[in-house]
């Protein structure tokens, strides 16, 4: 437990890319961090709890809810994070395609912030962040990603019902909507035909998502927020 009144954000998908950039960012601010993935490896830092998992099922969700109290004593944030993007013509898309996505970029939402909302209304308040994508509000004919919309797109709607339905209990619920961000996810030759996609010419980095999302933390008066980090795509081509 930190004793200290430091404040503990739970991260999923935080082995590498974005996860892994958030981890840095809040245990820079400060933070404590729980940080969670398939194949997340053990951190040396007392303040870095790695909690190994699938976020889509309950009992690692029940697992890293609890090893965070128990470590740490207290929620203040979660960044749903995990998350899996299957880029194809909406008729290839397989049962177990659409199974995946949901089972991550849903059900996963699900289950972890119905978990960790009773903790935040136990400690007077907290934040709740959701990663989303441009292409649910500005779709491109030339990549097709229907699944990504379905799931994302929910993350969105869902984003605004929570920051409404618990605005007045303290807890704030926001969303960050990505063009593409350079991660280990796309090979290094393909962020220059990606680039295309943003008015500004390049692929957003990491440390853009992170900024972002440590501003929605300071900003005490947003919520219900979806915040479009995606060099200009949602605005137009």
């Amino acid at each position: 437990m930190t004793g200290t009144g430091q404040r503990v954000a739970i991260i999923t998908g935080a082995a590498q890319g974005i996860g892994a950039g958030l981890a840095a960012g809040y245990r820079a601010q400060g933070w404590a961090v729980v940080a969670n993935s398939l194949s997340i490896k053990p951190s040396d830092d007392p303040d870095m709890l790695t909690v190994q998992g699938d976020v889509s099922q309950a009992e690692t969700a029940d697992r890293i809810v609890n090893e965070a109290l128990k470590r740490f004593g207290r929620i203040d944030t979660l960044v749903n994070n995990a998350g899996v993007f299957i880029g194809k013509p909406f008729t290839d898309y397989t049962t177990d395609d659409y199974q995946l996505a949901v089972n991550v970029n849903v059900t996963g939402f699900f289950l972890m912030t119905q978990r960790v909302i009773p903790e935040m209304l136990k400690g007077g308040g907290g934040h709740v962040v959701c990663i989303s994508t441009s292409m649910v509000d500005h779709a491109h004919s030339d990549s097709p990603a229907l699944l990504a919309t379905l799931t994302k797109g929910g993350l969105v709607a869902a984003t605004k019902s929570l920051a409404i339905e618990y605005a007045s209990r303290g807890i704030r619920a926001n969303a960050v909507s990505l063009g593409v961000i350079q991660t280990p996810l796309n090979p290094p030759e393909a962020f220059k035909e990606l680039a295309k996609l943003h008015p500004m010419g390049r692929v957003g980095q990491v440390s853009d998502v992170v900024g972002g999302i440590l501003y929605l933390e300071s900003a005490q008066f947003v919520t219900g927020e979806i915040l479009h980090i995606d060099g200009g795509q949602s605005a137009g081509l």
